[in-house]
């Protein structure tokens, strides 16, 4: 949910099926969006109209539950994040503080996890049906809690599930004309700030053309030491590998110093989830049909639950209960470290 160019790293569809979950994983943390009220001592709602760093169009509101209006609640054991057509004012911050404010044409919703819980290494898995719609952008991802190694992205971003315009035209290379969008995307952001700040991903499509907007699907990630894998309904689509990433800061000279090797993703960092719909913005509004339509809002992202396990029969830098296809797309970056 980070600034980037609009090109990822070449996109594939899996080949190899998908393999038996292993033993070992260990549930430290779930919610099942059983109640009736959103849990704050689980989540947070972020209150701003920020845009999220991408200019998105959406302001994110406090409204939950049974208030008028809510964007985010809970319903029939799910948890709805509902985007809608609709003037909003708030702060022009990202953490919502200060006098200066925004107006913009959408609200939405953005839970995460932050000063509640945060985790290093793992298994992360969300059971959800996707909006559809130009300009929708839902995401599943992560966040360093404390950014041990400086501001975004030098600490790092893991984006467990993006999706851009579901059901638009696809801007898929090859795809026939009409062909609508069903495209999911993994990606990592680390690197240095801005303007040095890089990413790597691809993305994964569906068996037989389906679309993720029309059922629900597990989207998992597993994060150890030296490797990160992304999974779709249990399909191992990708992985990427320590060898490749890295974080640099400047020192009082000015000169650009290594994170030990590892960093961002290592055993120094800690990091929250967060669930959220965008609004347009510099990737959803720029592909696929371009632009927002309004005409495809309201838009409701649902969440069946979201469960976090850790390998208790492993090591200490998570590894010993990988899920691993041959036929995996290994990601190397378009952007070689500096």
């Amino acid at each position: 949910m980070s600034p980037r160019p609009l090109l990822l790293v070449a996109a594939f569809l899996t080949g190899g099926g998908a393999q038996a979950s292993p033993t070992g994983w260990e549930l430290v943390w779930q919610d099942e969006f059983d109640g009736t009220s959103i849990d704050p001592a689980k989540w947070e709602l972020e209150d701003n109209c920020w845009g999220g760093g991408n200019h998105e169009r959406q302001c994110y509101t406090p409204r939950r539950d049974r208030e008028p209006g809510a964007n985010a609640w809970l319903a029939d054991g799910l948890l709805h994040i509902a985007a809608r057509r609709e003037d909003w004012t708030g702060p022009a911050s990202p953490d919502g503080r200060g006098d200066a404010t925004a107006t913009l044409p959408y609200t939405s919703a953005r839970l995460r996890t932050k000063g509640r819980q945060a985790w290093t290494f793992g298994r992360f898995e969300i059971r959800a049906k996707l909006p559809a719609g130009q300009g929708s952008w839902p995401a599943i991802w992560m966040l360093p809690t404390g950014s041990p190694y400086g501001g975004w992205a030098a600490s790092g971003e893991i984006d467990i599930m993006e999706a851009v315009n579901l059901g638009s035209p696809s801007d898929m290379p090859g795809a026939a004309p009409g062909t609508p969008e069903t495209r999911v995307h993994g990606t990592l952001h680390y690197g240095r700030r801005p303007p040095g700040n890089v990413h790597a991903g691809t993305w994964y499509a569906l068996p037989d053309g389906a679309n993720p907007a029309d059922d629900f699907h597990v989207y998992a990630l597993e994060w150890e030491q030296d490797e990160i894998r992304w999974y779709v309904d249990g399909v191992h689509y990708a992985s990427q590998h320590a060898g490749h990433w890295y974080s640099q800061r400047q020192d009082a000279q000015g000169n650009w110093i290594d994170a030990p090797p590892g960093a961002p993703f290592d055993v120094a960092s800690k990091f929250h989830l967060l669930l959220n719909l965008a609004v347009g913005g510099d990737w959803a509004g720029t592909v696929n049909a371009t632009g927002i339509d309004p005409r495809a809002y309201p838009q409701t992202m649902r969440v069946d639950y979201v469960r976090v396990y850790r390998c208790s029969a492993g090591h200490a830098d998570g590894s010993g209960c990988a899920t691993r296809d041959p036929a995996a797309k290994q990601v190397i970056p378009e952007t070689p470290k500096p």
